[in-house]
């Protein structure tokens, strides 16, 4: 019966005669009667439905993405939305409530509810990143929502992204496009016609950029926050291409296994997450607050292409591609979904077992498997590799040690042609760095690869051509597969020891090769070599995606690490390691060649063309070209500084903008346009003075020493700071505890530095014990939002029997910082700003420094 509502053909009995050549019989007993259906009726229904079903998915898809594309246009339209602004507290918000309230209506009478709370939350706390320092807001706004079956539920997973931005960059990637996304899957899930076994929260916060404040505001006073036991991050390094997983955990490795079951994109890898966590990229995310501060476990995900343009006027929704969106949001809501109905979710503690081993291959699907399985399985690697090398050193034509030697020395003069090429490559990137061109390869990547790339392998195969030219013969060329096989073996132990999950990517270098050998030790013939190759393809192609990533991510952050990393030297270690990573199995090649002089003359060719050309200045490292910028970032801060004595007099005043670089070219490019920004206005840190006596926004000083002083006019804010001493007593237990109030904008720093003699014995900011930064001065970040009220603190100081010194127990500083509004341009600001050539990013706002002394 379902079949004939369906379908509308009818065949009298009488037809059947003529028909019978085309029709097929579909006997059943309904009613007493039959139905006779064309066959390819059938065929067509049949499609029809397979493409109804497809063109909707698909259609509803697409949808979804209009949709974000909407959100993302919306949100980025109002432009930069710094935590204070207008257009991040009230425009932003207010567009969100309104999304989130007709969701809500659209799905009142459905399988679940949703709950809407606004916090408004004040707190402060201490972090270690960059040195340490201590952060305080004042109500920063966070948008929570609840989604929960119509029973409520007992236990939450979190969603997070943040819709604010940093001044001056309309924040596309960085984070609206996440926020847009959650809009998306907050109305598929809630659509969803079975309902969720758990709730979800999708957490709106407005106040990541200012050091990841509202993420604690929210783990650590939202009532909801006692209810969640996983959280998923969405973040962005780049804009737009894939999202990848750098960052699991702690620990609970069913988070691994539910992104590996239900990611329909998957792309992450065990490596990226020990490499960020190492700390060697300056960057944070608010997965450090929900892991040490909320104490549970999450997934970090982040946009890592193109980074050269995120945190700049470039990173414009224009620039998210579709297919990022919607790959995005397929994989965020299919991981929250599963994670939502897992039973693990209830008491994920129960699952607090070690961390897991995970990857992607090319991204087509996922691998993963617990890490103390991979130490069994590094370990029965490396075991299955000495046992190999052990059997070769017992065979009779070893000679009573002798391979065991050729393999000693060996392994030594491979060692020493890396050592070797990387200091060579080193010397070739201090050289292109004291001719004034470092930063060549920032516009034109490739061009590095075949400066550096080439001197690295030209080096290396000239040393093992000269070794087997004075020593080793083409009979010893299968010695170096051995050599390889016990470095990669020594590598896989050593990491596998010290507790890392990269080591996975040792075990295929290990063994993979193994499985041709006996072809390939019968003779050096091209089907031997072609086996060998095919034993190679498998951990080369993960290796060389591995490399990828490396540098996607790397190279731009090198264009804004500060003045005093040289950027040359790393990019050329880096390319110096991925060759000698790759070349390590190839090396016997060059004992099985007749003569590599062509490749050598090849090779130096190349590396002396590009030298050259290089030394003559061709490649300039910037560009404003529309459809791949490459800015250079510059700070530029129309500030004016007031130093006042112990007895409250002022000892110093002067104004002018304070201009940092944030690579490690300076202003050389940048004075043939602004001739008054050079090297006489250089300016020196001022140690007796806290931070230099500059207004630094955050603590990046040991980063960025080389500054810019050009002497303007004095600024007058609107609304200006108002600092003042409200007390000053002695207590009992023989400290000093100075009372404080604070009017101001909405971004503020404090500068604390003891003189000598004295120390802060405790303070009413975070934990009430003093976080100081690298160097014994102590950084405060401030941050509110809107309608905050006056900024109260304290601190007590020790000091030693000693007396104090002419200049007191301590100085403090208090910086203001105005972003938005009338306040963050002066005329001076804006003409020197035209004057900035367009291939230049400055991020300029107005600052003041007050320096007391008490």
């Amino acid at each position: 019966s379902n079949l004939r509502q369906k379908c509308k053909w009818r065949i009298a009995r009488t037809q059947w005669k003529q028909m019978e050549h085309s029709f097929v019989t579909i006997w059943f007993f309904s009613r007493g009667s039959f139905i006779l259906i064309p066959y390819y009726k059938i065929v067509s229904f049949s499609v029809r439905v397979v493409l109804q079903r497809f063109v909707k998915d698909l259609f509803y898809r697409r949808l979804l993405v209009w949709l974000c594309r909407e959100h993302l246009d919306h949100i980025t339209s109002v432009g930069p939305r710094p935590v204070g602004s207008r257009e991040n507290e009230v425009q932003t918000v207010n567009y969100l409530l309104a999304q989130i309230e007709s969701i809500r209506e659209a799905t009142a009478a459905g399988h679940h509810s949703i709950s809407v709370d606004v916090q408004r939350p004040t707190g402060s706390f201490s972090i270690d990143f960059l040195g340490g320092f201590t952060s305080y807001y004042d109500k920063v706004t966070n948008i929570a929502v609840k989604l929960e079956p119509q029973g409520g539920a007992k236990h939450l997973m979190l969603a997070n992204c943040h819709f604010d931005s940093v001044a001056n960059s309309p924040g596309a990637s960085d984070d609206a496009v996440s926020c847009a996304v959650m809009l998306e899957v907050l109305r598929a899930l809630v659509n969803l016609s079975t309902p969720l076994l758990h709730g979800v929260v999708f957490l709106f916060n407005g106040a990541e950029e200012n050091v990841l404040q509202a993420s604690h505001g929210f783990i650590t006073q939202h009532p909801w926050a006692s209810q969640i036991r996983a959280f998923i991050n969405l973040e962005a390094a780049g804009v737009g291409g894939k999202e990848v997983v750098f960052q699991t955990g702690p620990e609970n490795p069913w988070l691994v296994q539910a992104y590996v079951h239900a990611a329909k994109h998957p792309f992450a890898s065990v490596v990226g997450q020990e490499v960020f966590q190492s700390g060697v990229i300056p960057s944070d995310t608010d997965f450090r607050i929900y892991r040490d501060f909320g104490n549970i476990p999450g997934i970090d995900l982040a946009f890592i292409e193109n980074g050269f343009i995120y945190h700049t006027k470039y990173d414009t929704p224009d620039r998210i591609l579709t297919d990022s969106i919607q790959r995005a949001g397929d994989n965020i809501f299919a991981v929250l979904r599963h994670l939502a109905m897992s039973e693990k979710l209830a008491d994920s503690s129960e699952y607090r077992h070690g961390n897991m081993v995970f990857f992607d291959l090319l991204g087509v699907f996922m691998v993963a498997y617990p890490a103390r399985v991979g130490t069994i399985i590094n370990y029965m690697a490396a075991m299955a590799t000495f046992l190999y090398l052990g059997k070769k050193c017992s065979l009779p034509s070893s000679g009573g040690g002798r391979y065991a030697r050729e393999l000693f020395c060996a392994t030594g003069l491979a060692v020493l042609s890396w050592f070797v090429t990387l200091l060579s490559v080193l010397i070739v990137a201090l050289l292109v760095t004291l001719m004034g061109k470092s930063m060549f390869w920032y516009n034109h990547f490739y061009m590095s690869v075949c400066l550096y790339g080439s001197a690295s392998v030209g080096k290396m195969i000239f040393i093992h051509t000269l070794a087997k030219n004075l020593y080793y013969g083409v009979s010893l060329a299968d010695l170096f597969f051995d050599v390889s096989l016990l470095l990669w073996c020594c590598a896989l132990l050593y990491l596998t020891q010290r507790g890392l999950c990269s080591a996975y990517s040792d075990v295929a270098n290990c063994q993979l090769p193994l499985l041709p050998l006996q072809c390939f030790s019968s003779g050096s013939s091209s089907k031997y070599c072609i086996l060998y190759l095919l034993g190679l393809a498998l951990p080369y192609v993960h290796f060389m995606f591995l490399i990828w990533v490396v540098f996607e991510i790397f190279t731009p952050i090198l264009g804004r690490s500060g003045t005093e990393i040289p950027p040359d030297v790393v990019l050329a270690s880096l390319i110096t390691l991925g060759t000698i990573f790759l070349f390590s199995y190839l090396l016997h090649f060059i004992y099985l060649a007749k003569s590599t002089k062509w490749i050598l003359t090849g090779l130096g060719t190349i590396f002396m063309v590009m030298l050259i050309l290089v030394s003559c200045g061709l490649f300039f490292p910037y560009s404003a070209d529309p459809t791949a910028p490459r800015p250079k970032r510059i700070f530029v801060q129309h500030t004016t500084r007031i130093l006042h004595r112990l007895d409250g007099t002022v000892e110093k005043r002067d104004s002018g903008l304070w201009i940092n670089s944030f690579d490690y070219t300076g202003m050389r490019f940048v004075t043939p346009h602004v001739p008054e920004i050079n090297d006489t206005v250089r300016t020196k840190c001022h140690e007796d003075l806290p931070f230099c006596g500059f207004p630094w926004f955050l603590p990046v000083k040991f980063l960025v020493k080389k500054n810019w002083y050009l002497p303007a006019p004095e600024v007058t804010p609107k609304s200006p700071l108002e600092f003042k001493l409200l007390s000053r007593d002695n207590t009992e237990w023989g400290t000093t505890k100075l009372s404080f109030e604070v009017k101001g904008p909405s971004h503020m720093s404090l500068y604390l530095m003891p003189h000598s003699g004295a120390r802060l014995s405790g303070w009413s900011f975070g934990n009430g014990t003093p976080q100081f930064d690298l160097e014994g001065e102590y950084f405060i970040f401030y941050s509110h939002g809107l309608d905050a009220p006056a900024w109260n603190f304290w601190f007590e100081i020790q000091v030693n029997p000693y007396p104090s010194g002419p200049e007191g127990m301590i100085s403090v500083a208090i910086a203001s910082h105005y972003f938005f509004g009338e306040d963050q341009k002066t005329p001076e600001l804006n003409r020197i700003l035209k004057r900035f050539p367009a291939w230049a990013f400055p991020s300029s706002w107005v600052s003041t420094y007050h320096l007391y002394r008490y």
